[in-house]
C-alpha cells in the first residue's frame, strides 16, 4: 500500500543535527496518520508521500520546517516564589508571552540560581537544523474513527484518553500565571 492521505504510516527513524550527530533514535517506531493532520513534520510527510513499505530516505529540515528559529524573546526569568514548589531544572509549564494575543507557551526551566528561575519557551530543537533518516515499516488504511479524530489509535498511537481533547483544567488558577501542563 502506498503512504497517502488518511493511511497510518510506521516509520523508524535517526535524528540528528546538521553535522551528524545523534540526537535521538527510535526504540519503537513513529506511527502517524498521514494527511497534513499535523501528527508529524509537513516535511516528513512531503518526504514519504506515495512511496511504500521499506522505503528509506535521509532528508534535512530546516528549522523554520522544523521547530522554528530560536526567540530570545522566549526567554524569561521569573521570582522563584512565583512558581511551585519543589522546582527542578527540566519542568515544564504552560504560560502566556509577553503579548495576551499570542497562543500559550510551553515553558521549560532550564536554570535555577538563588530566587530566580530561567525559563525557555523555545522549543529545544529550535534554530536546529535537522537531519532525519527515516524508514518505513508498514502501511495501513486508518480507520473511520482515527480519520475522525485525527490522530493514531492502538500500539504506539494516542489510545485511552479523552477524545474530546480538552486537557486544560482552569478552576482555581486565577492567581497562577505559570501552572504545571502534561507535554505528550
Amino acid at each position: 500500500m502506498k503512504i497517502a492521505k488518511n493511511t497510518v504510516v510506521s516509520v523508524n527513524y535517526k535524528l540528528s543535527d546538521a553535522q551528524g550527530v545523534l540526537i535521538e533514535e527510535s526504540r519503537d517506531p513513529m506511527v502517524y496518520l498521514h494527511g497534513g493532520y499535523e501528527n508529524t513534520l509537513p516535511k516528513i510527510e512531503e518526504a514519504l508521500d506515495g512511496k511504500e513499505a521499506g522505503y528509506t530516505v535521509t532528508i534535512q529540515v530546516e528549522p523554520v520546517d522544523a521547530f522554528g528559529e530560536y526567540d530570545a524573546e522566549l526567554v524569561k526569568i521569573e521570582p522563584k516564589n512565583r512558581l511551585p514548589s519543589p522546582i527542578e531544572v527540566g519542568m515544564q509549564f504552560e504560560g502566556s508571552p509577553d503579548d495576551e494575543n499570542e497562543a500559550s507557551v510551553v515553558f521549560t526551566v532550564t536554570e535555577i540560581a538563588d530566587d530566580k528561575v530561567v525559563l525557555d519557551g523555545n522549543h529545544p530543537l529550535a534554530g536546529i537544523a535537522l537531519r532525519f533518516d527515516l524508514s518505513v515499516s508498514e502501511v495501513r488504511a486508518a480507520t473511520e474513527e482515527e480519520v475522525q479524530h485525527q490522530h493514531v489509535h492502538g500500539p504506539h498511537g494516542h489510545h485511552g484518553h479523552d477524545h474530546g481533547h480538552d486537557h486544560g483544567d482552569d478552576e482555581g488558577d486565577e492567581g497562577d500565571h505559570f501552572r504545571s501542563h502534561p507535554v505528550h
